[in-house]
């Protein structure tokens, strides 16, 4: 167990790399239980992984039919009428999933989950919490924020949220046992899923998120929403703390954007500033964290070797 980083060439090495990886876990796992459950993350870093994954799931390496699946997050506030239609939305999470990944399996998994958001309606969100002040507190030092909602909440909405939306999908991955092998990507300001930089990691189950100003503008920058006012406010999201209790981490990662929080991720101490830094306390509890980079997003660790190397983290540079 510990920290080992792989800096590959390439998108392309990377993905198959990655795939490689999980395809190991998940045999290794299903060694040891009848199911392997998966955490599973969305963004651009993993697709070219799930392509590679499918293909051996409908080759036959792999069987869908041991698999359970939990992703990290899903947005509140995206347009549609009904839940319905929210969760079909070509920016939902769920769509996402079902586009990059789950259509292109053969056989499906036993079941696959993606946390509530689609039933939350933004505005009447926003209407309890300025109606009942007193039900919550905003938790977090920077502009992204985690709404933490008392127990005992005056405004029923509040309260079916924290039991519901909250409670009802932590519950559900413990019931399934855990997450075995948990996917991961990072945000630009080092945030994983959507909790937020400067979110504290104490308590963050299952969170419902103020997104940062910075989370909406890079939402806008890749191209989901056509401007800023058209994204979501909020998001549900497994927080650190949970993410962290996996089996396995995987962090997959490429590009510009993430080679600083990914830096500092592994070279600085652990703190709310990188979420994604708390994986290496995960490592020293004895969590098997691995990192497969491209060589833009690894750049500055393969630079640094005897650094990593006194810190304890193995690297595998395969960019030759």
């Amino acid at each position: 167990m510990g920290v080992k980083v792989i800096v590959t060439k390439d998108f392309n090495q990377m993905s198959q790399v990655a795939a490689e990886r999980m395809k190991g876990l998940i045999l290794e796992t299903q060694k040891k239980k009848a199911q392997a459950v998966l955490g599973l993350a969305t963004g651009n870093s993993p697709t070219g992984m799930y392509r590679h994954l499918a293909a051996a799931f409908n080759a036959g390496e792999l069987d869908p039919g041991k698999i359970r699946s939990f992703n990290l997050d899903e947005y509140i506030g995206l347009p549609g009428d009904n839940a319905q239609q929210r969760v079909i939305h070509p920016e939902s999470y769920c769509y996402f999933m079902i586009q990059e990944f789950f259509s292109l399996l053969k056989k499906k998994f036993v079941e696959s989950c993606v946390p509530y958001g689609a039933l939350v309606e933004q505005a009447r969100l926003e209407s309890e919490l300025a109606a009942h002040p007193a039900d919550w507190e905003y938790l977090g030092r920077d502009a992204g924020k985690s709404l933490s909602i008392k127990a005992q909440a005056a405004s029923e909405y509040l309260r079916w949220i924290r039991a519901e939306i909250q409670g009802a999908y932590e519950a559900k991955i413990k019931a399934s046992g855990g997450i075995d092998i948990q996917v991961i990507g990072v945000g630009g300001k080092g945030h994983v899923a959507f909790h937020e930089a400067g979110i504290p990691f104490e308590a963050s189950r299952v969170l419902v998120v103020r997104l940062d100003d910075n989370t909406i503008c890079n939402a806008v920058a890749d191209g989901h929403f056509e401007r800023e006012a058209d994204s979501p406010r909020f998001a549900v999201s497994m927080g650190a703390e949970l993410v962290y209790e996996a089996a396995n981490v995987l962090l997959v990662a490429n590009g510009e954007r993430k080679r600083l929080p990914i830096t500092r991720s592994l070279l600085e101490e652990a703190n709310p500033d990188v979420p994604i830094s708390y994986g290496q306390d995960y490592a020293r509890r004895g969590g098997n964290l691995l990192y497969v980079l491209d060589a833009v997003a690894g750049a500055d660790l393969v630079a640094r070797p005897e650094l990593l190397k006194a810190k304890g983290i193995e690297l595998e540079d395969l960019r030759s």
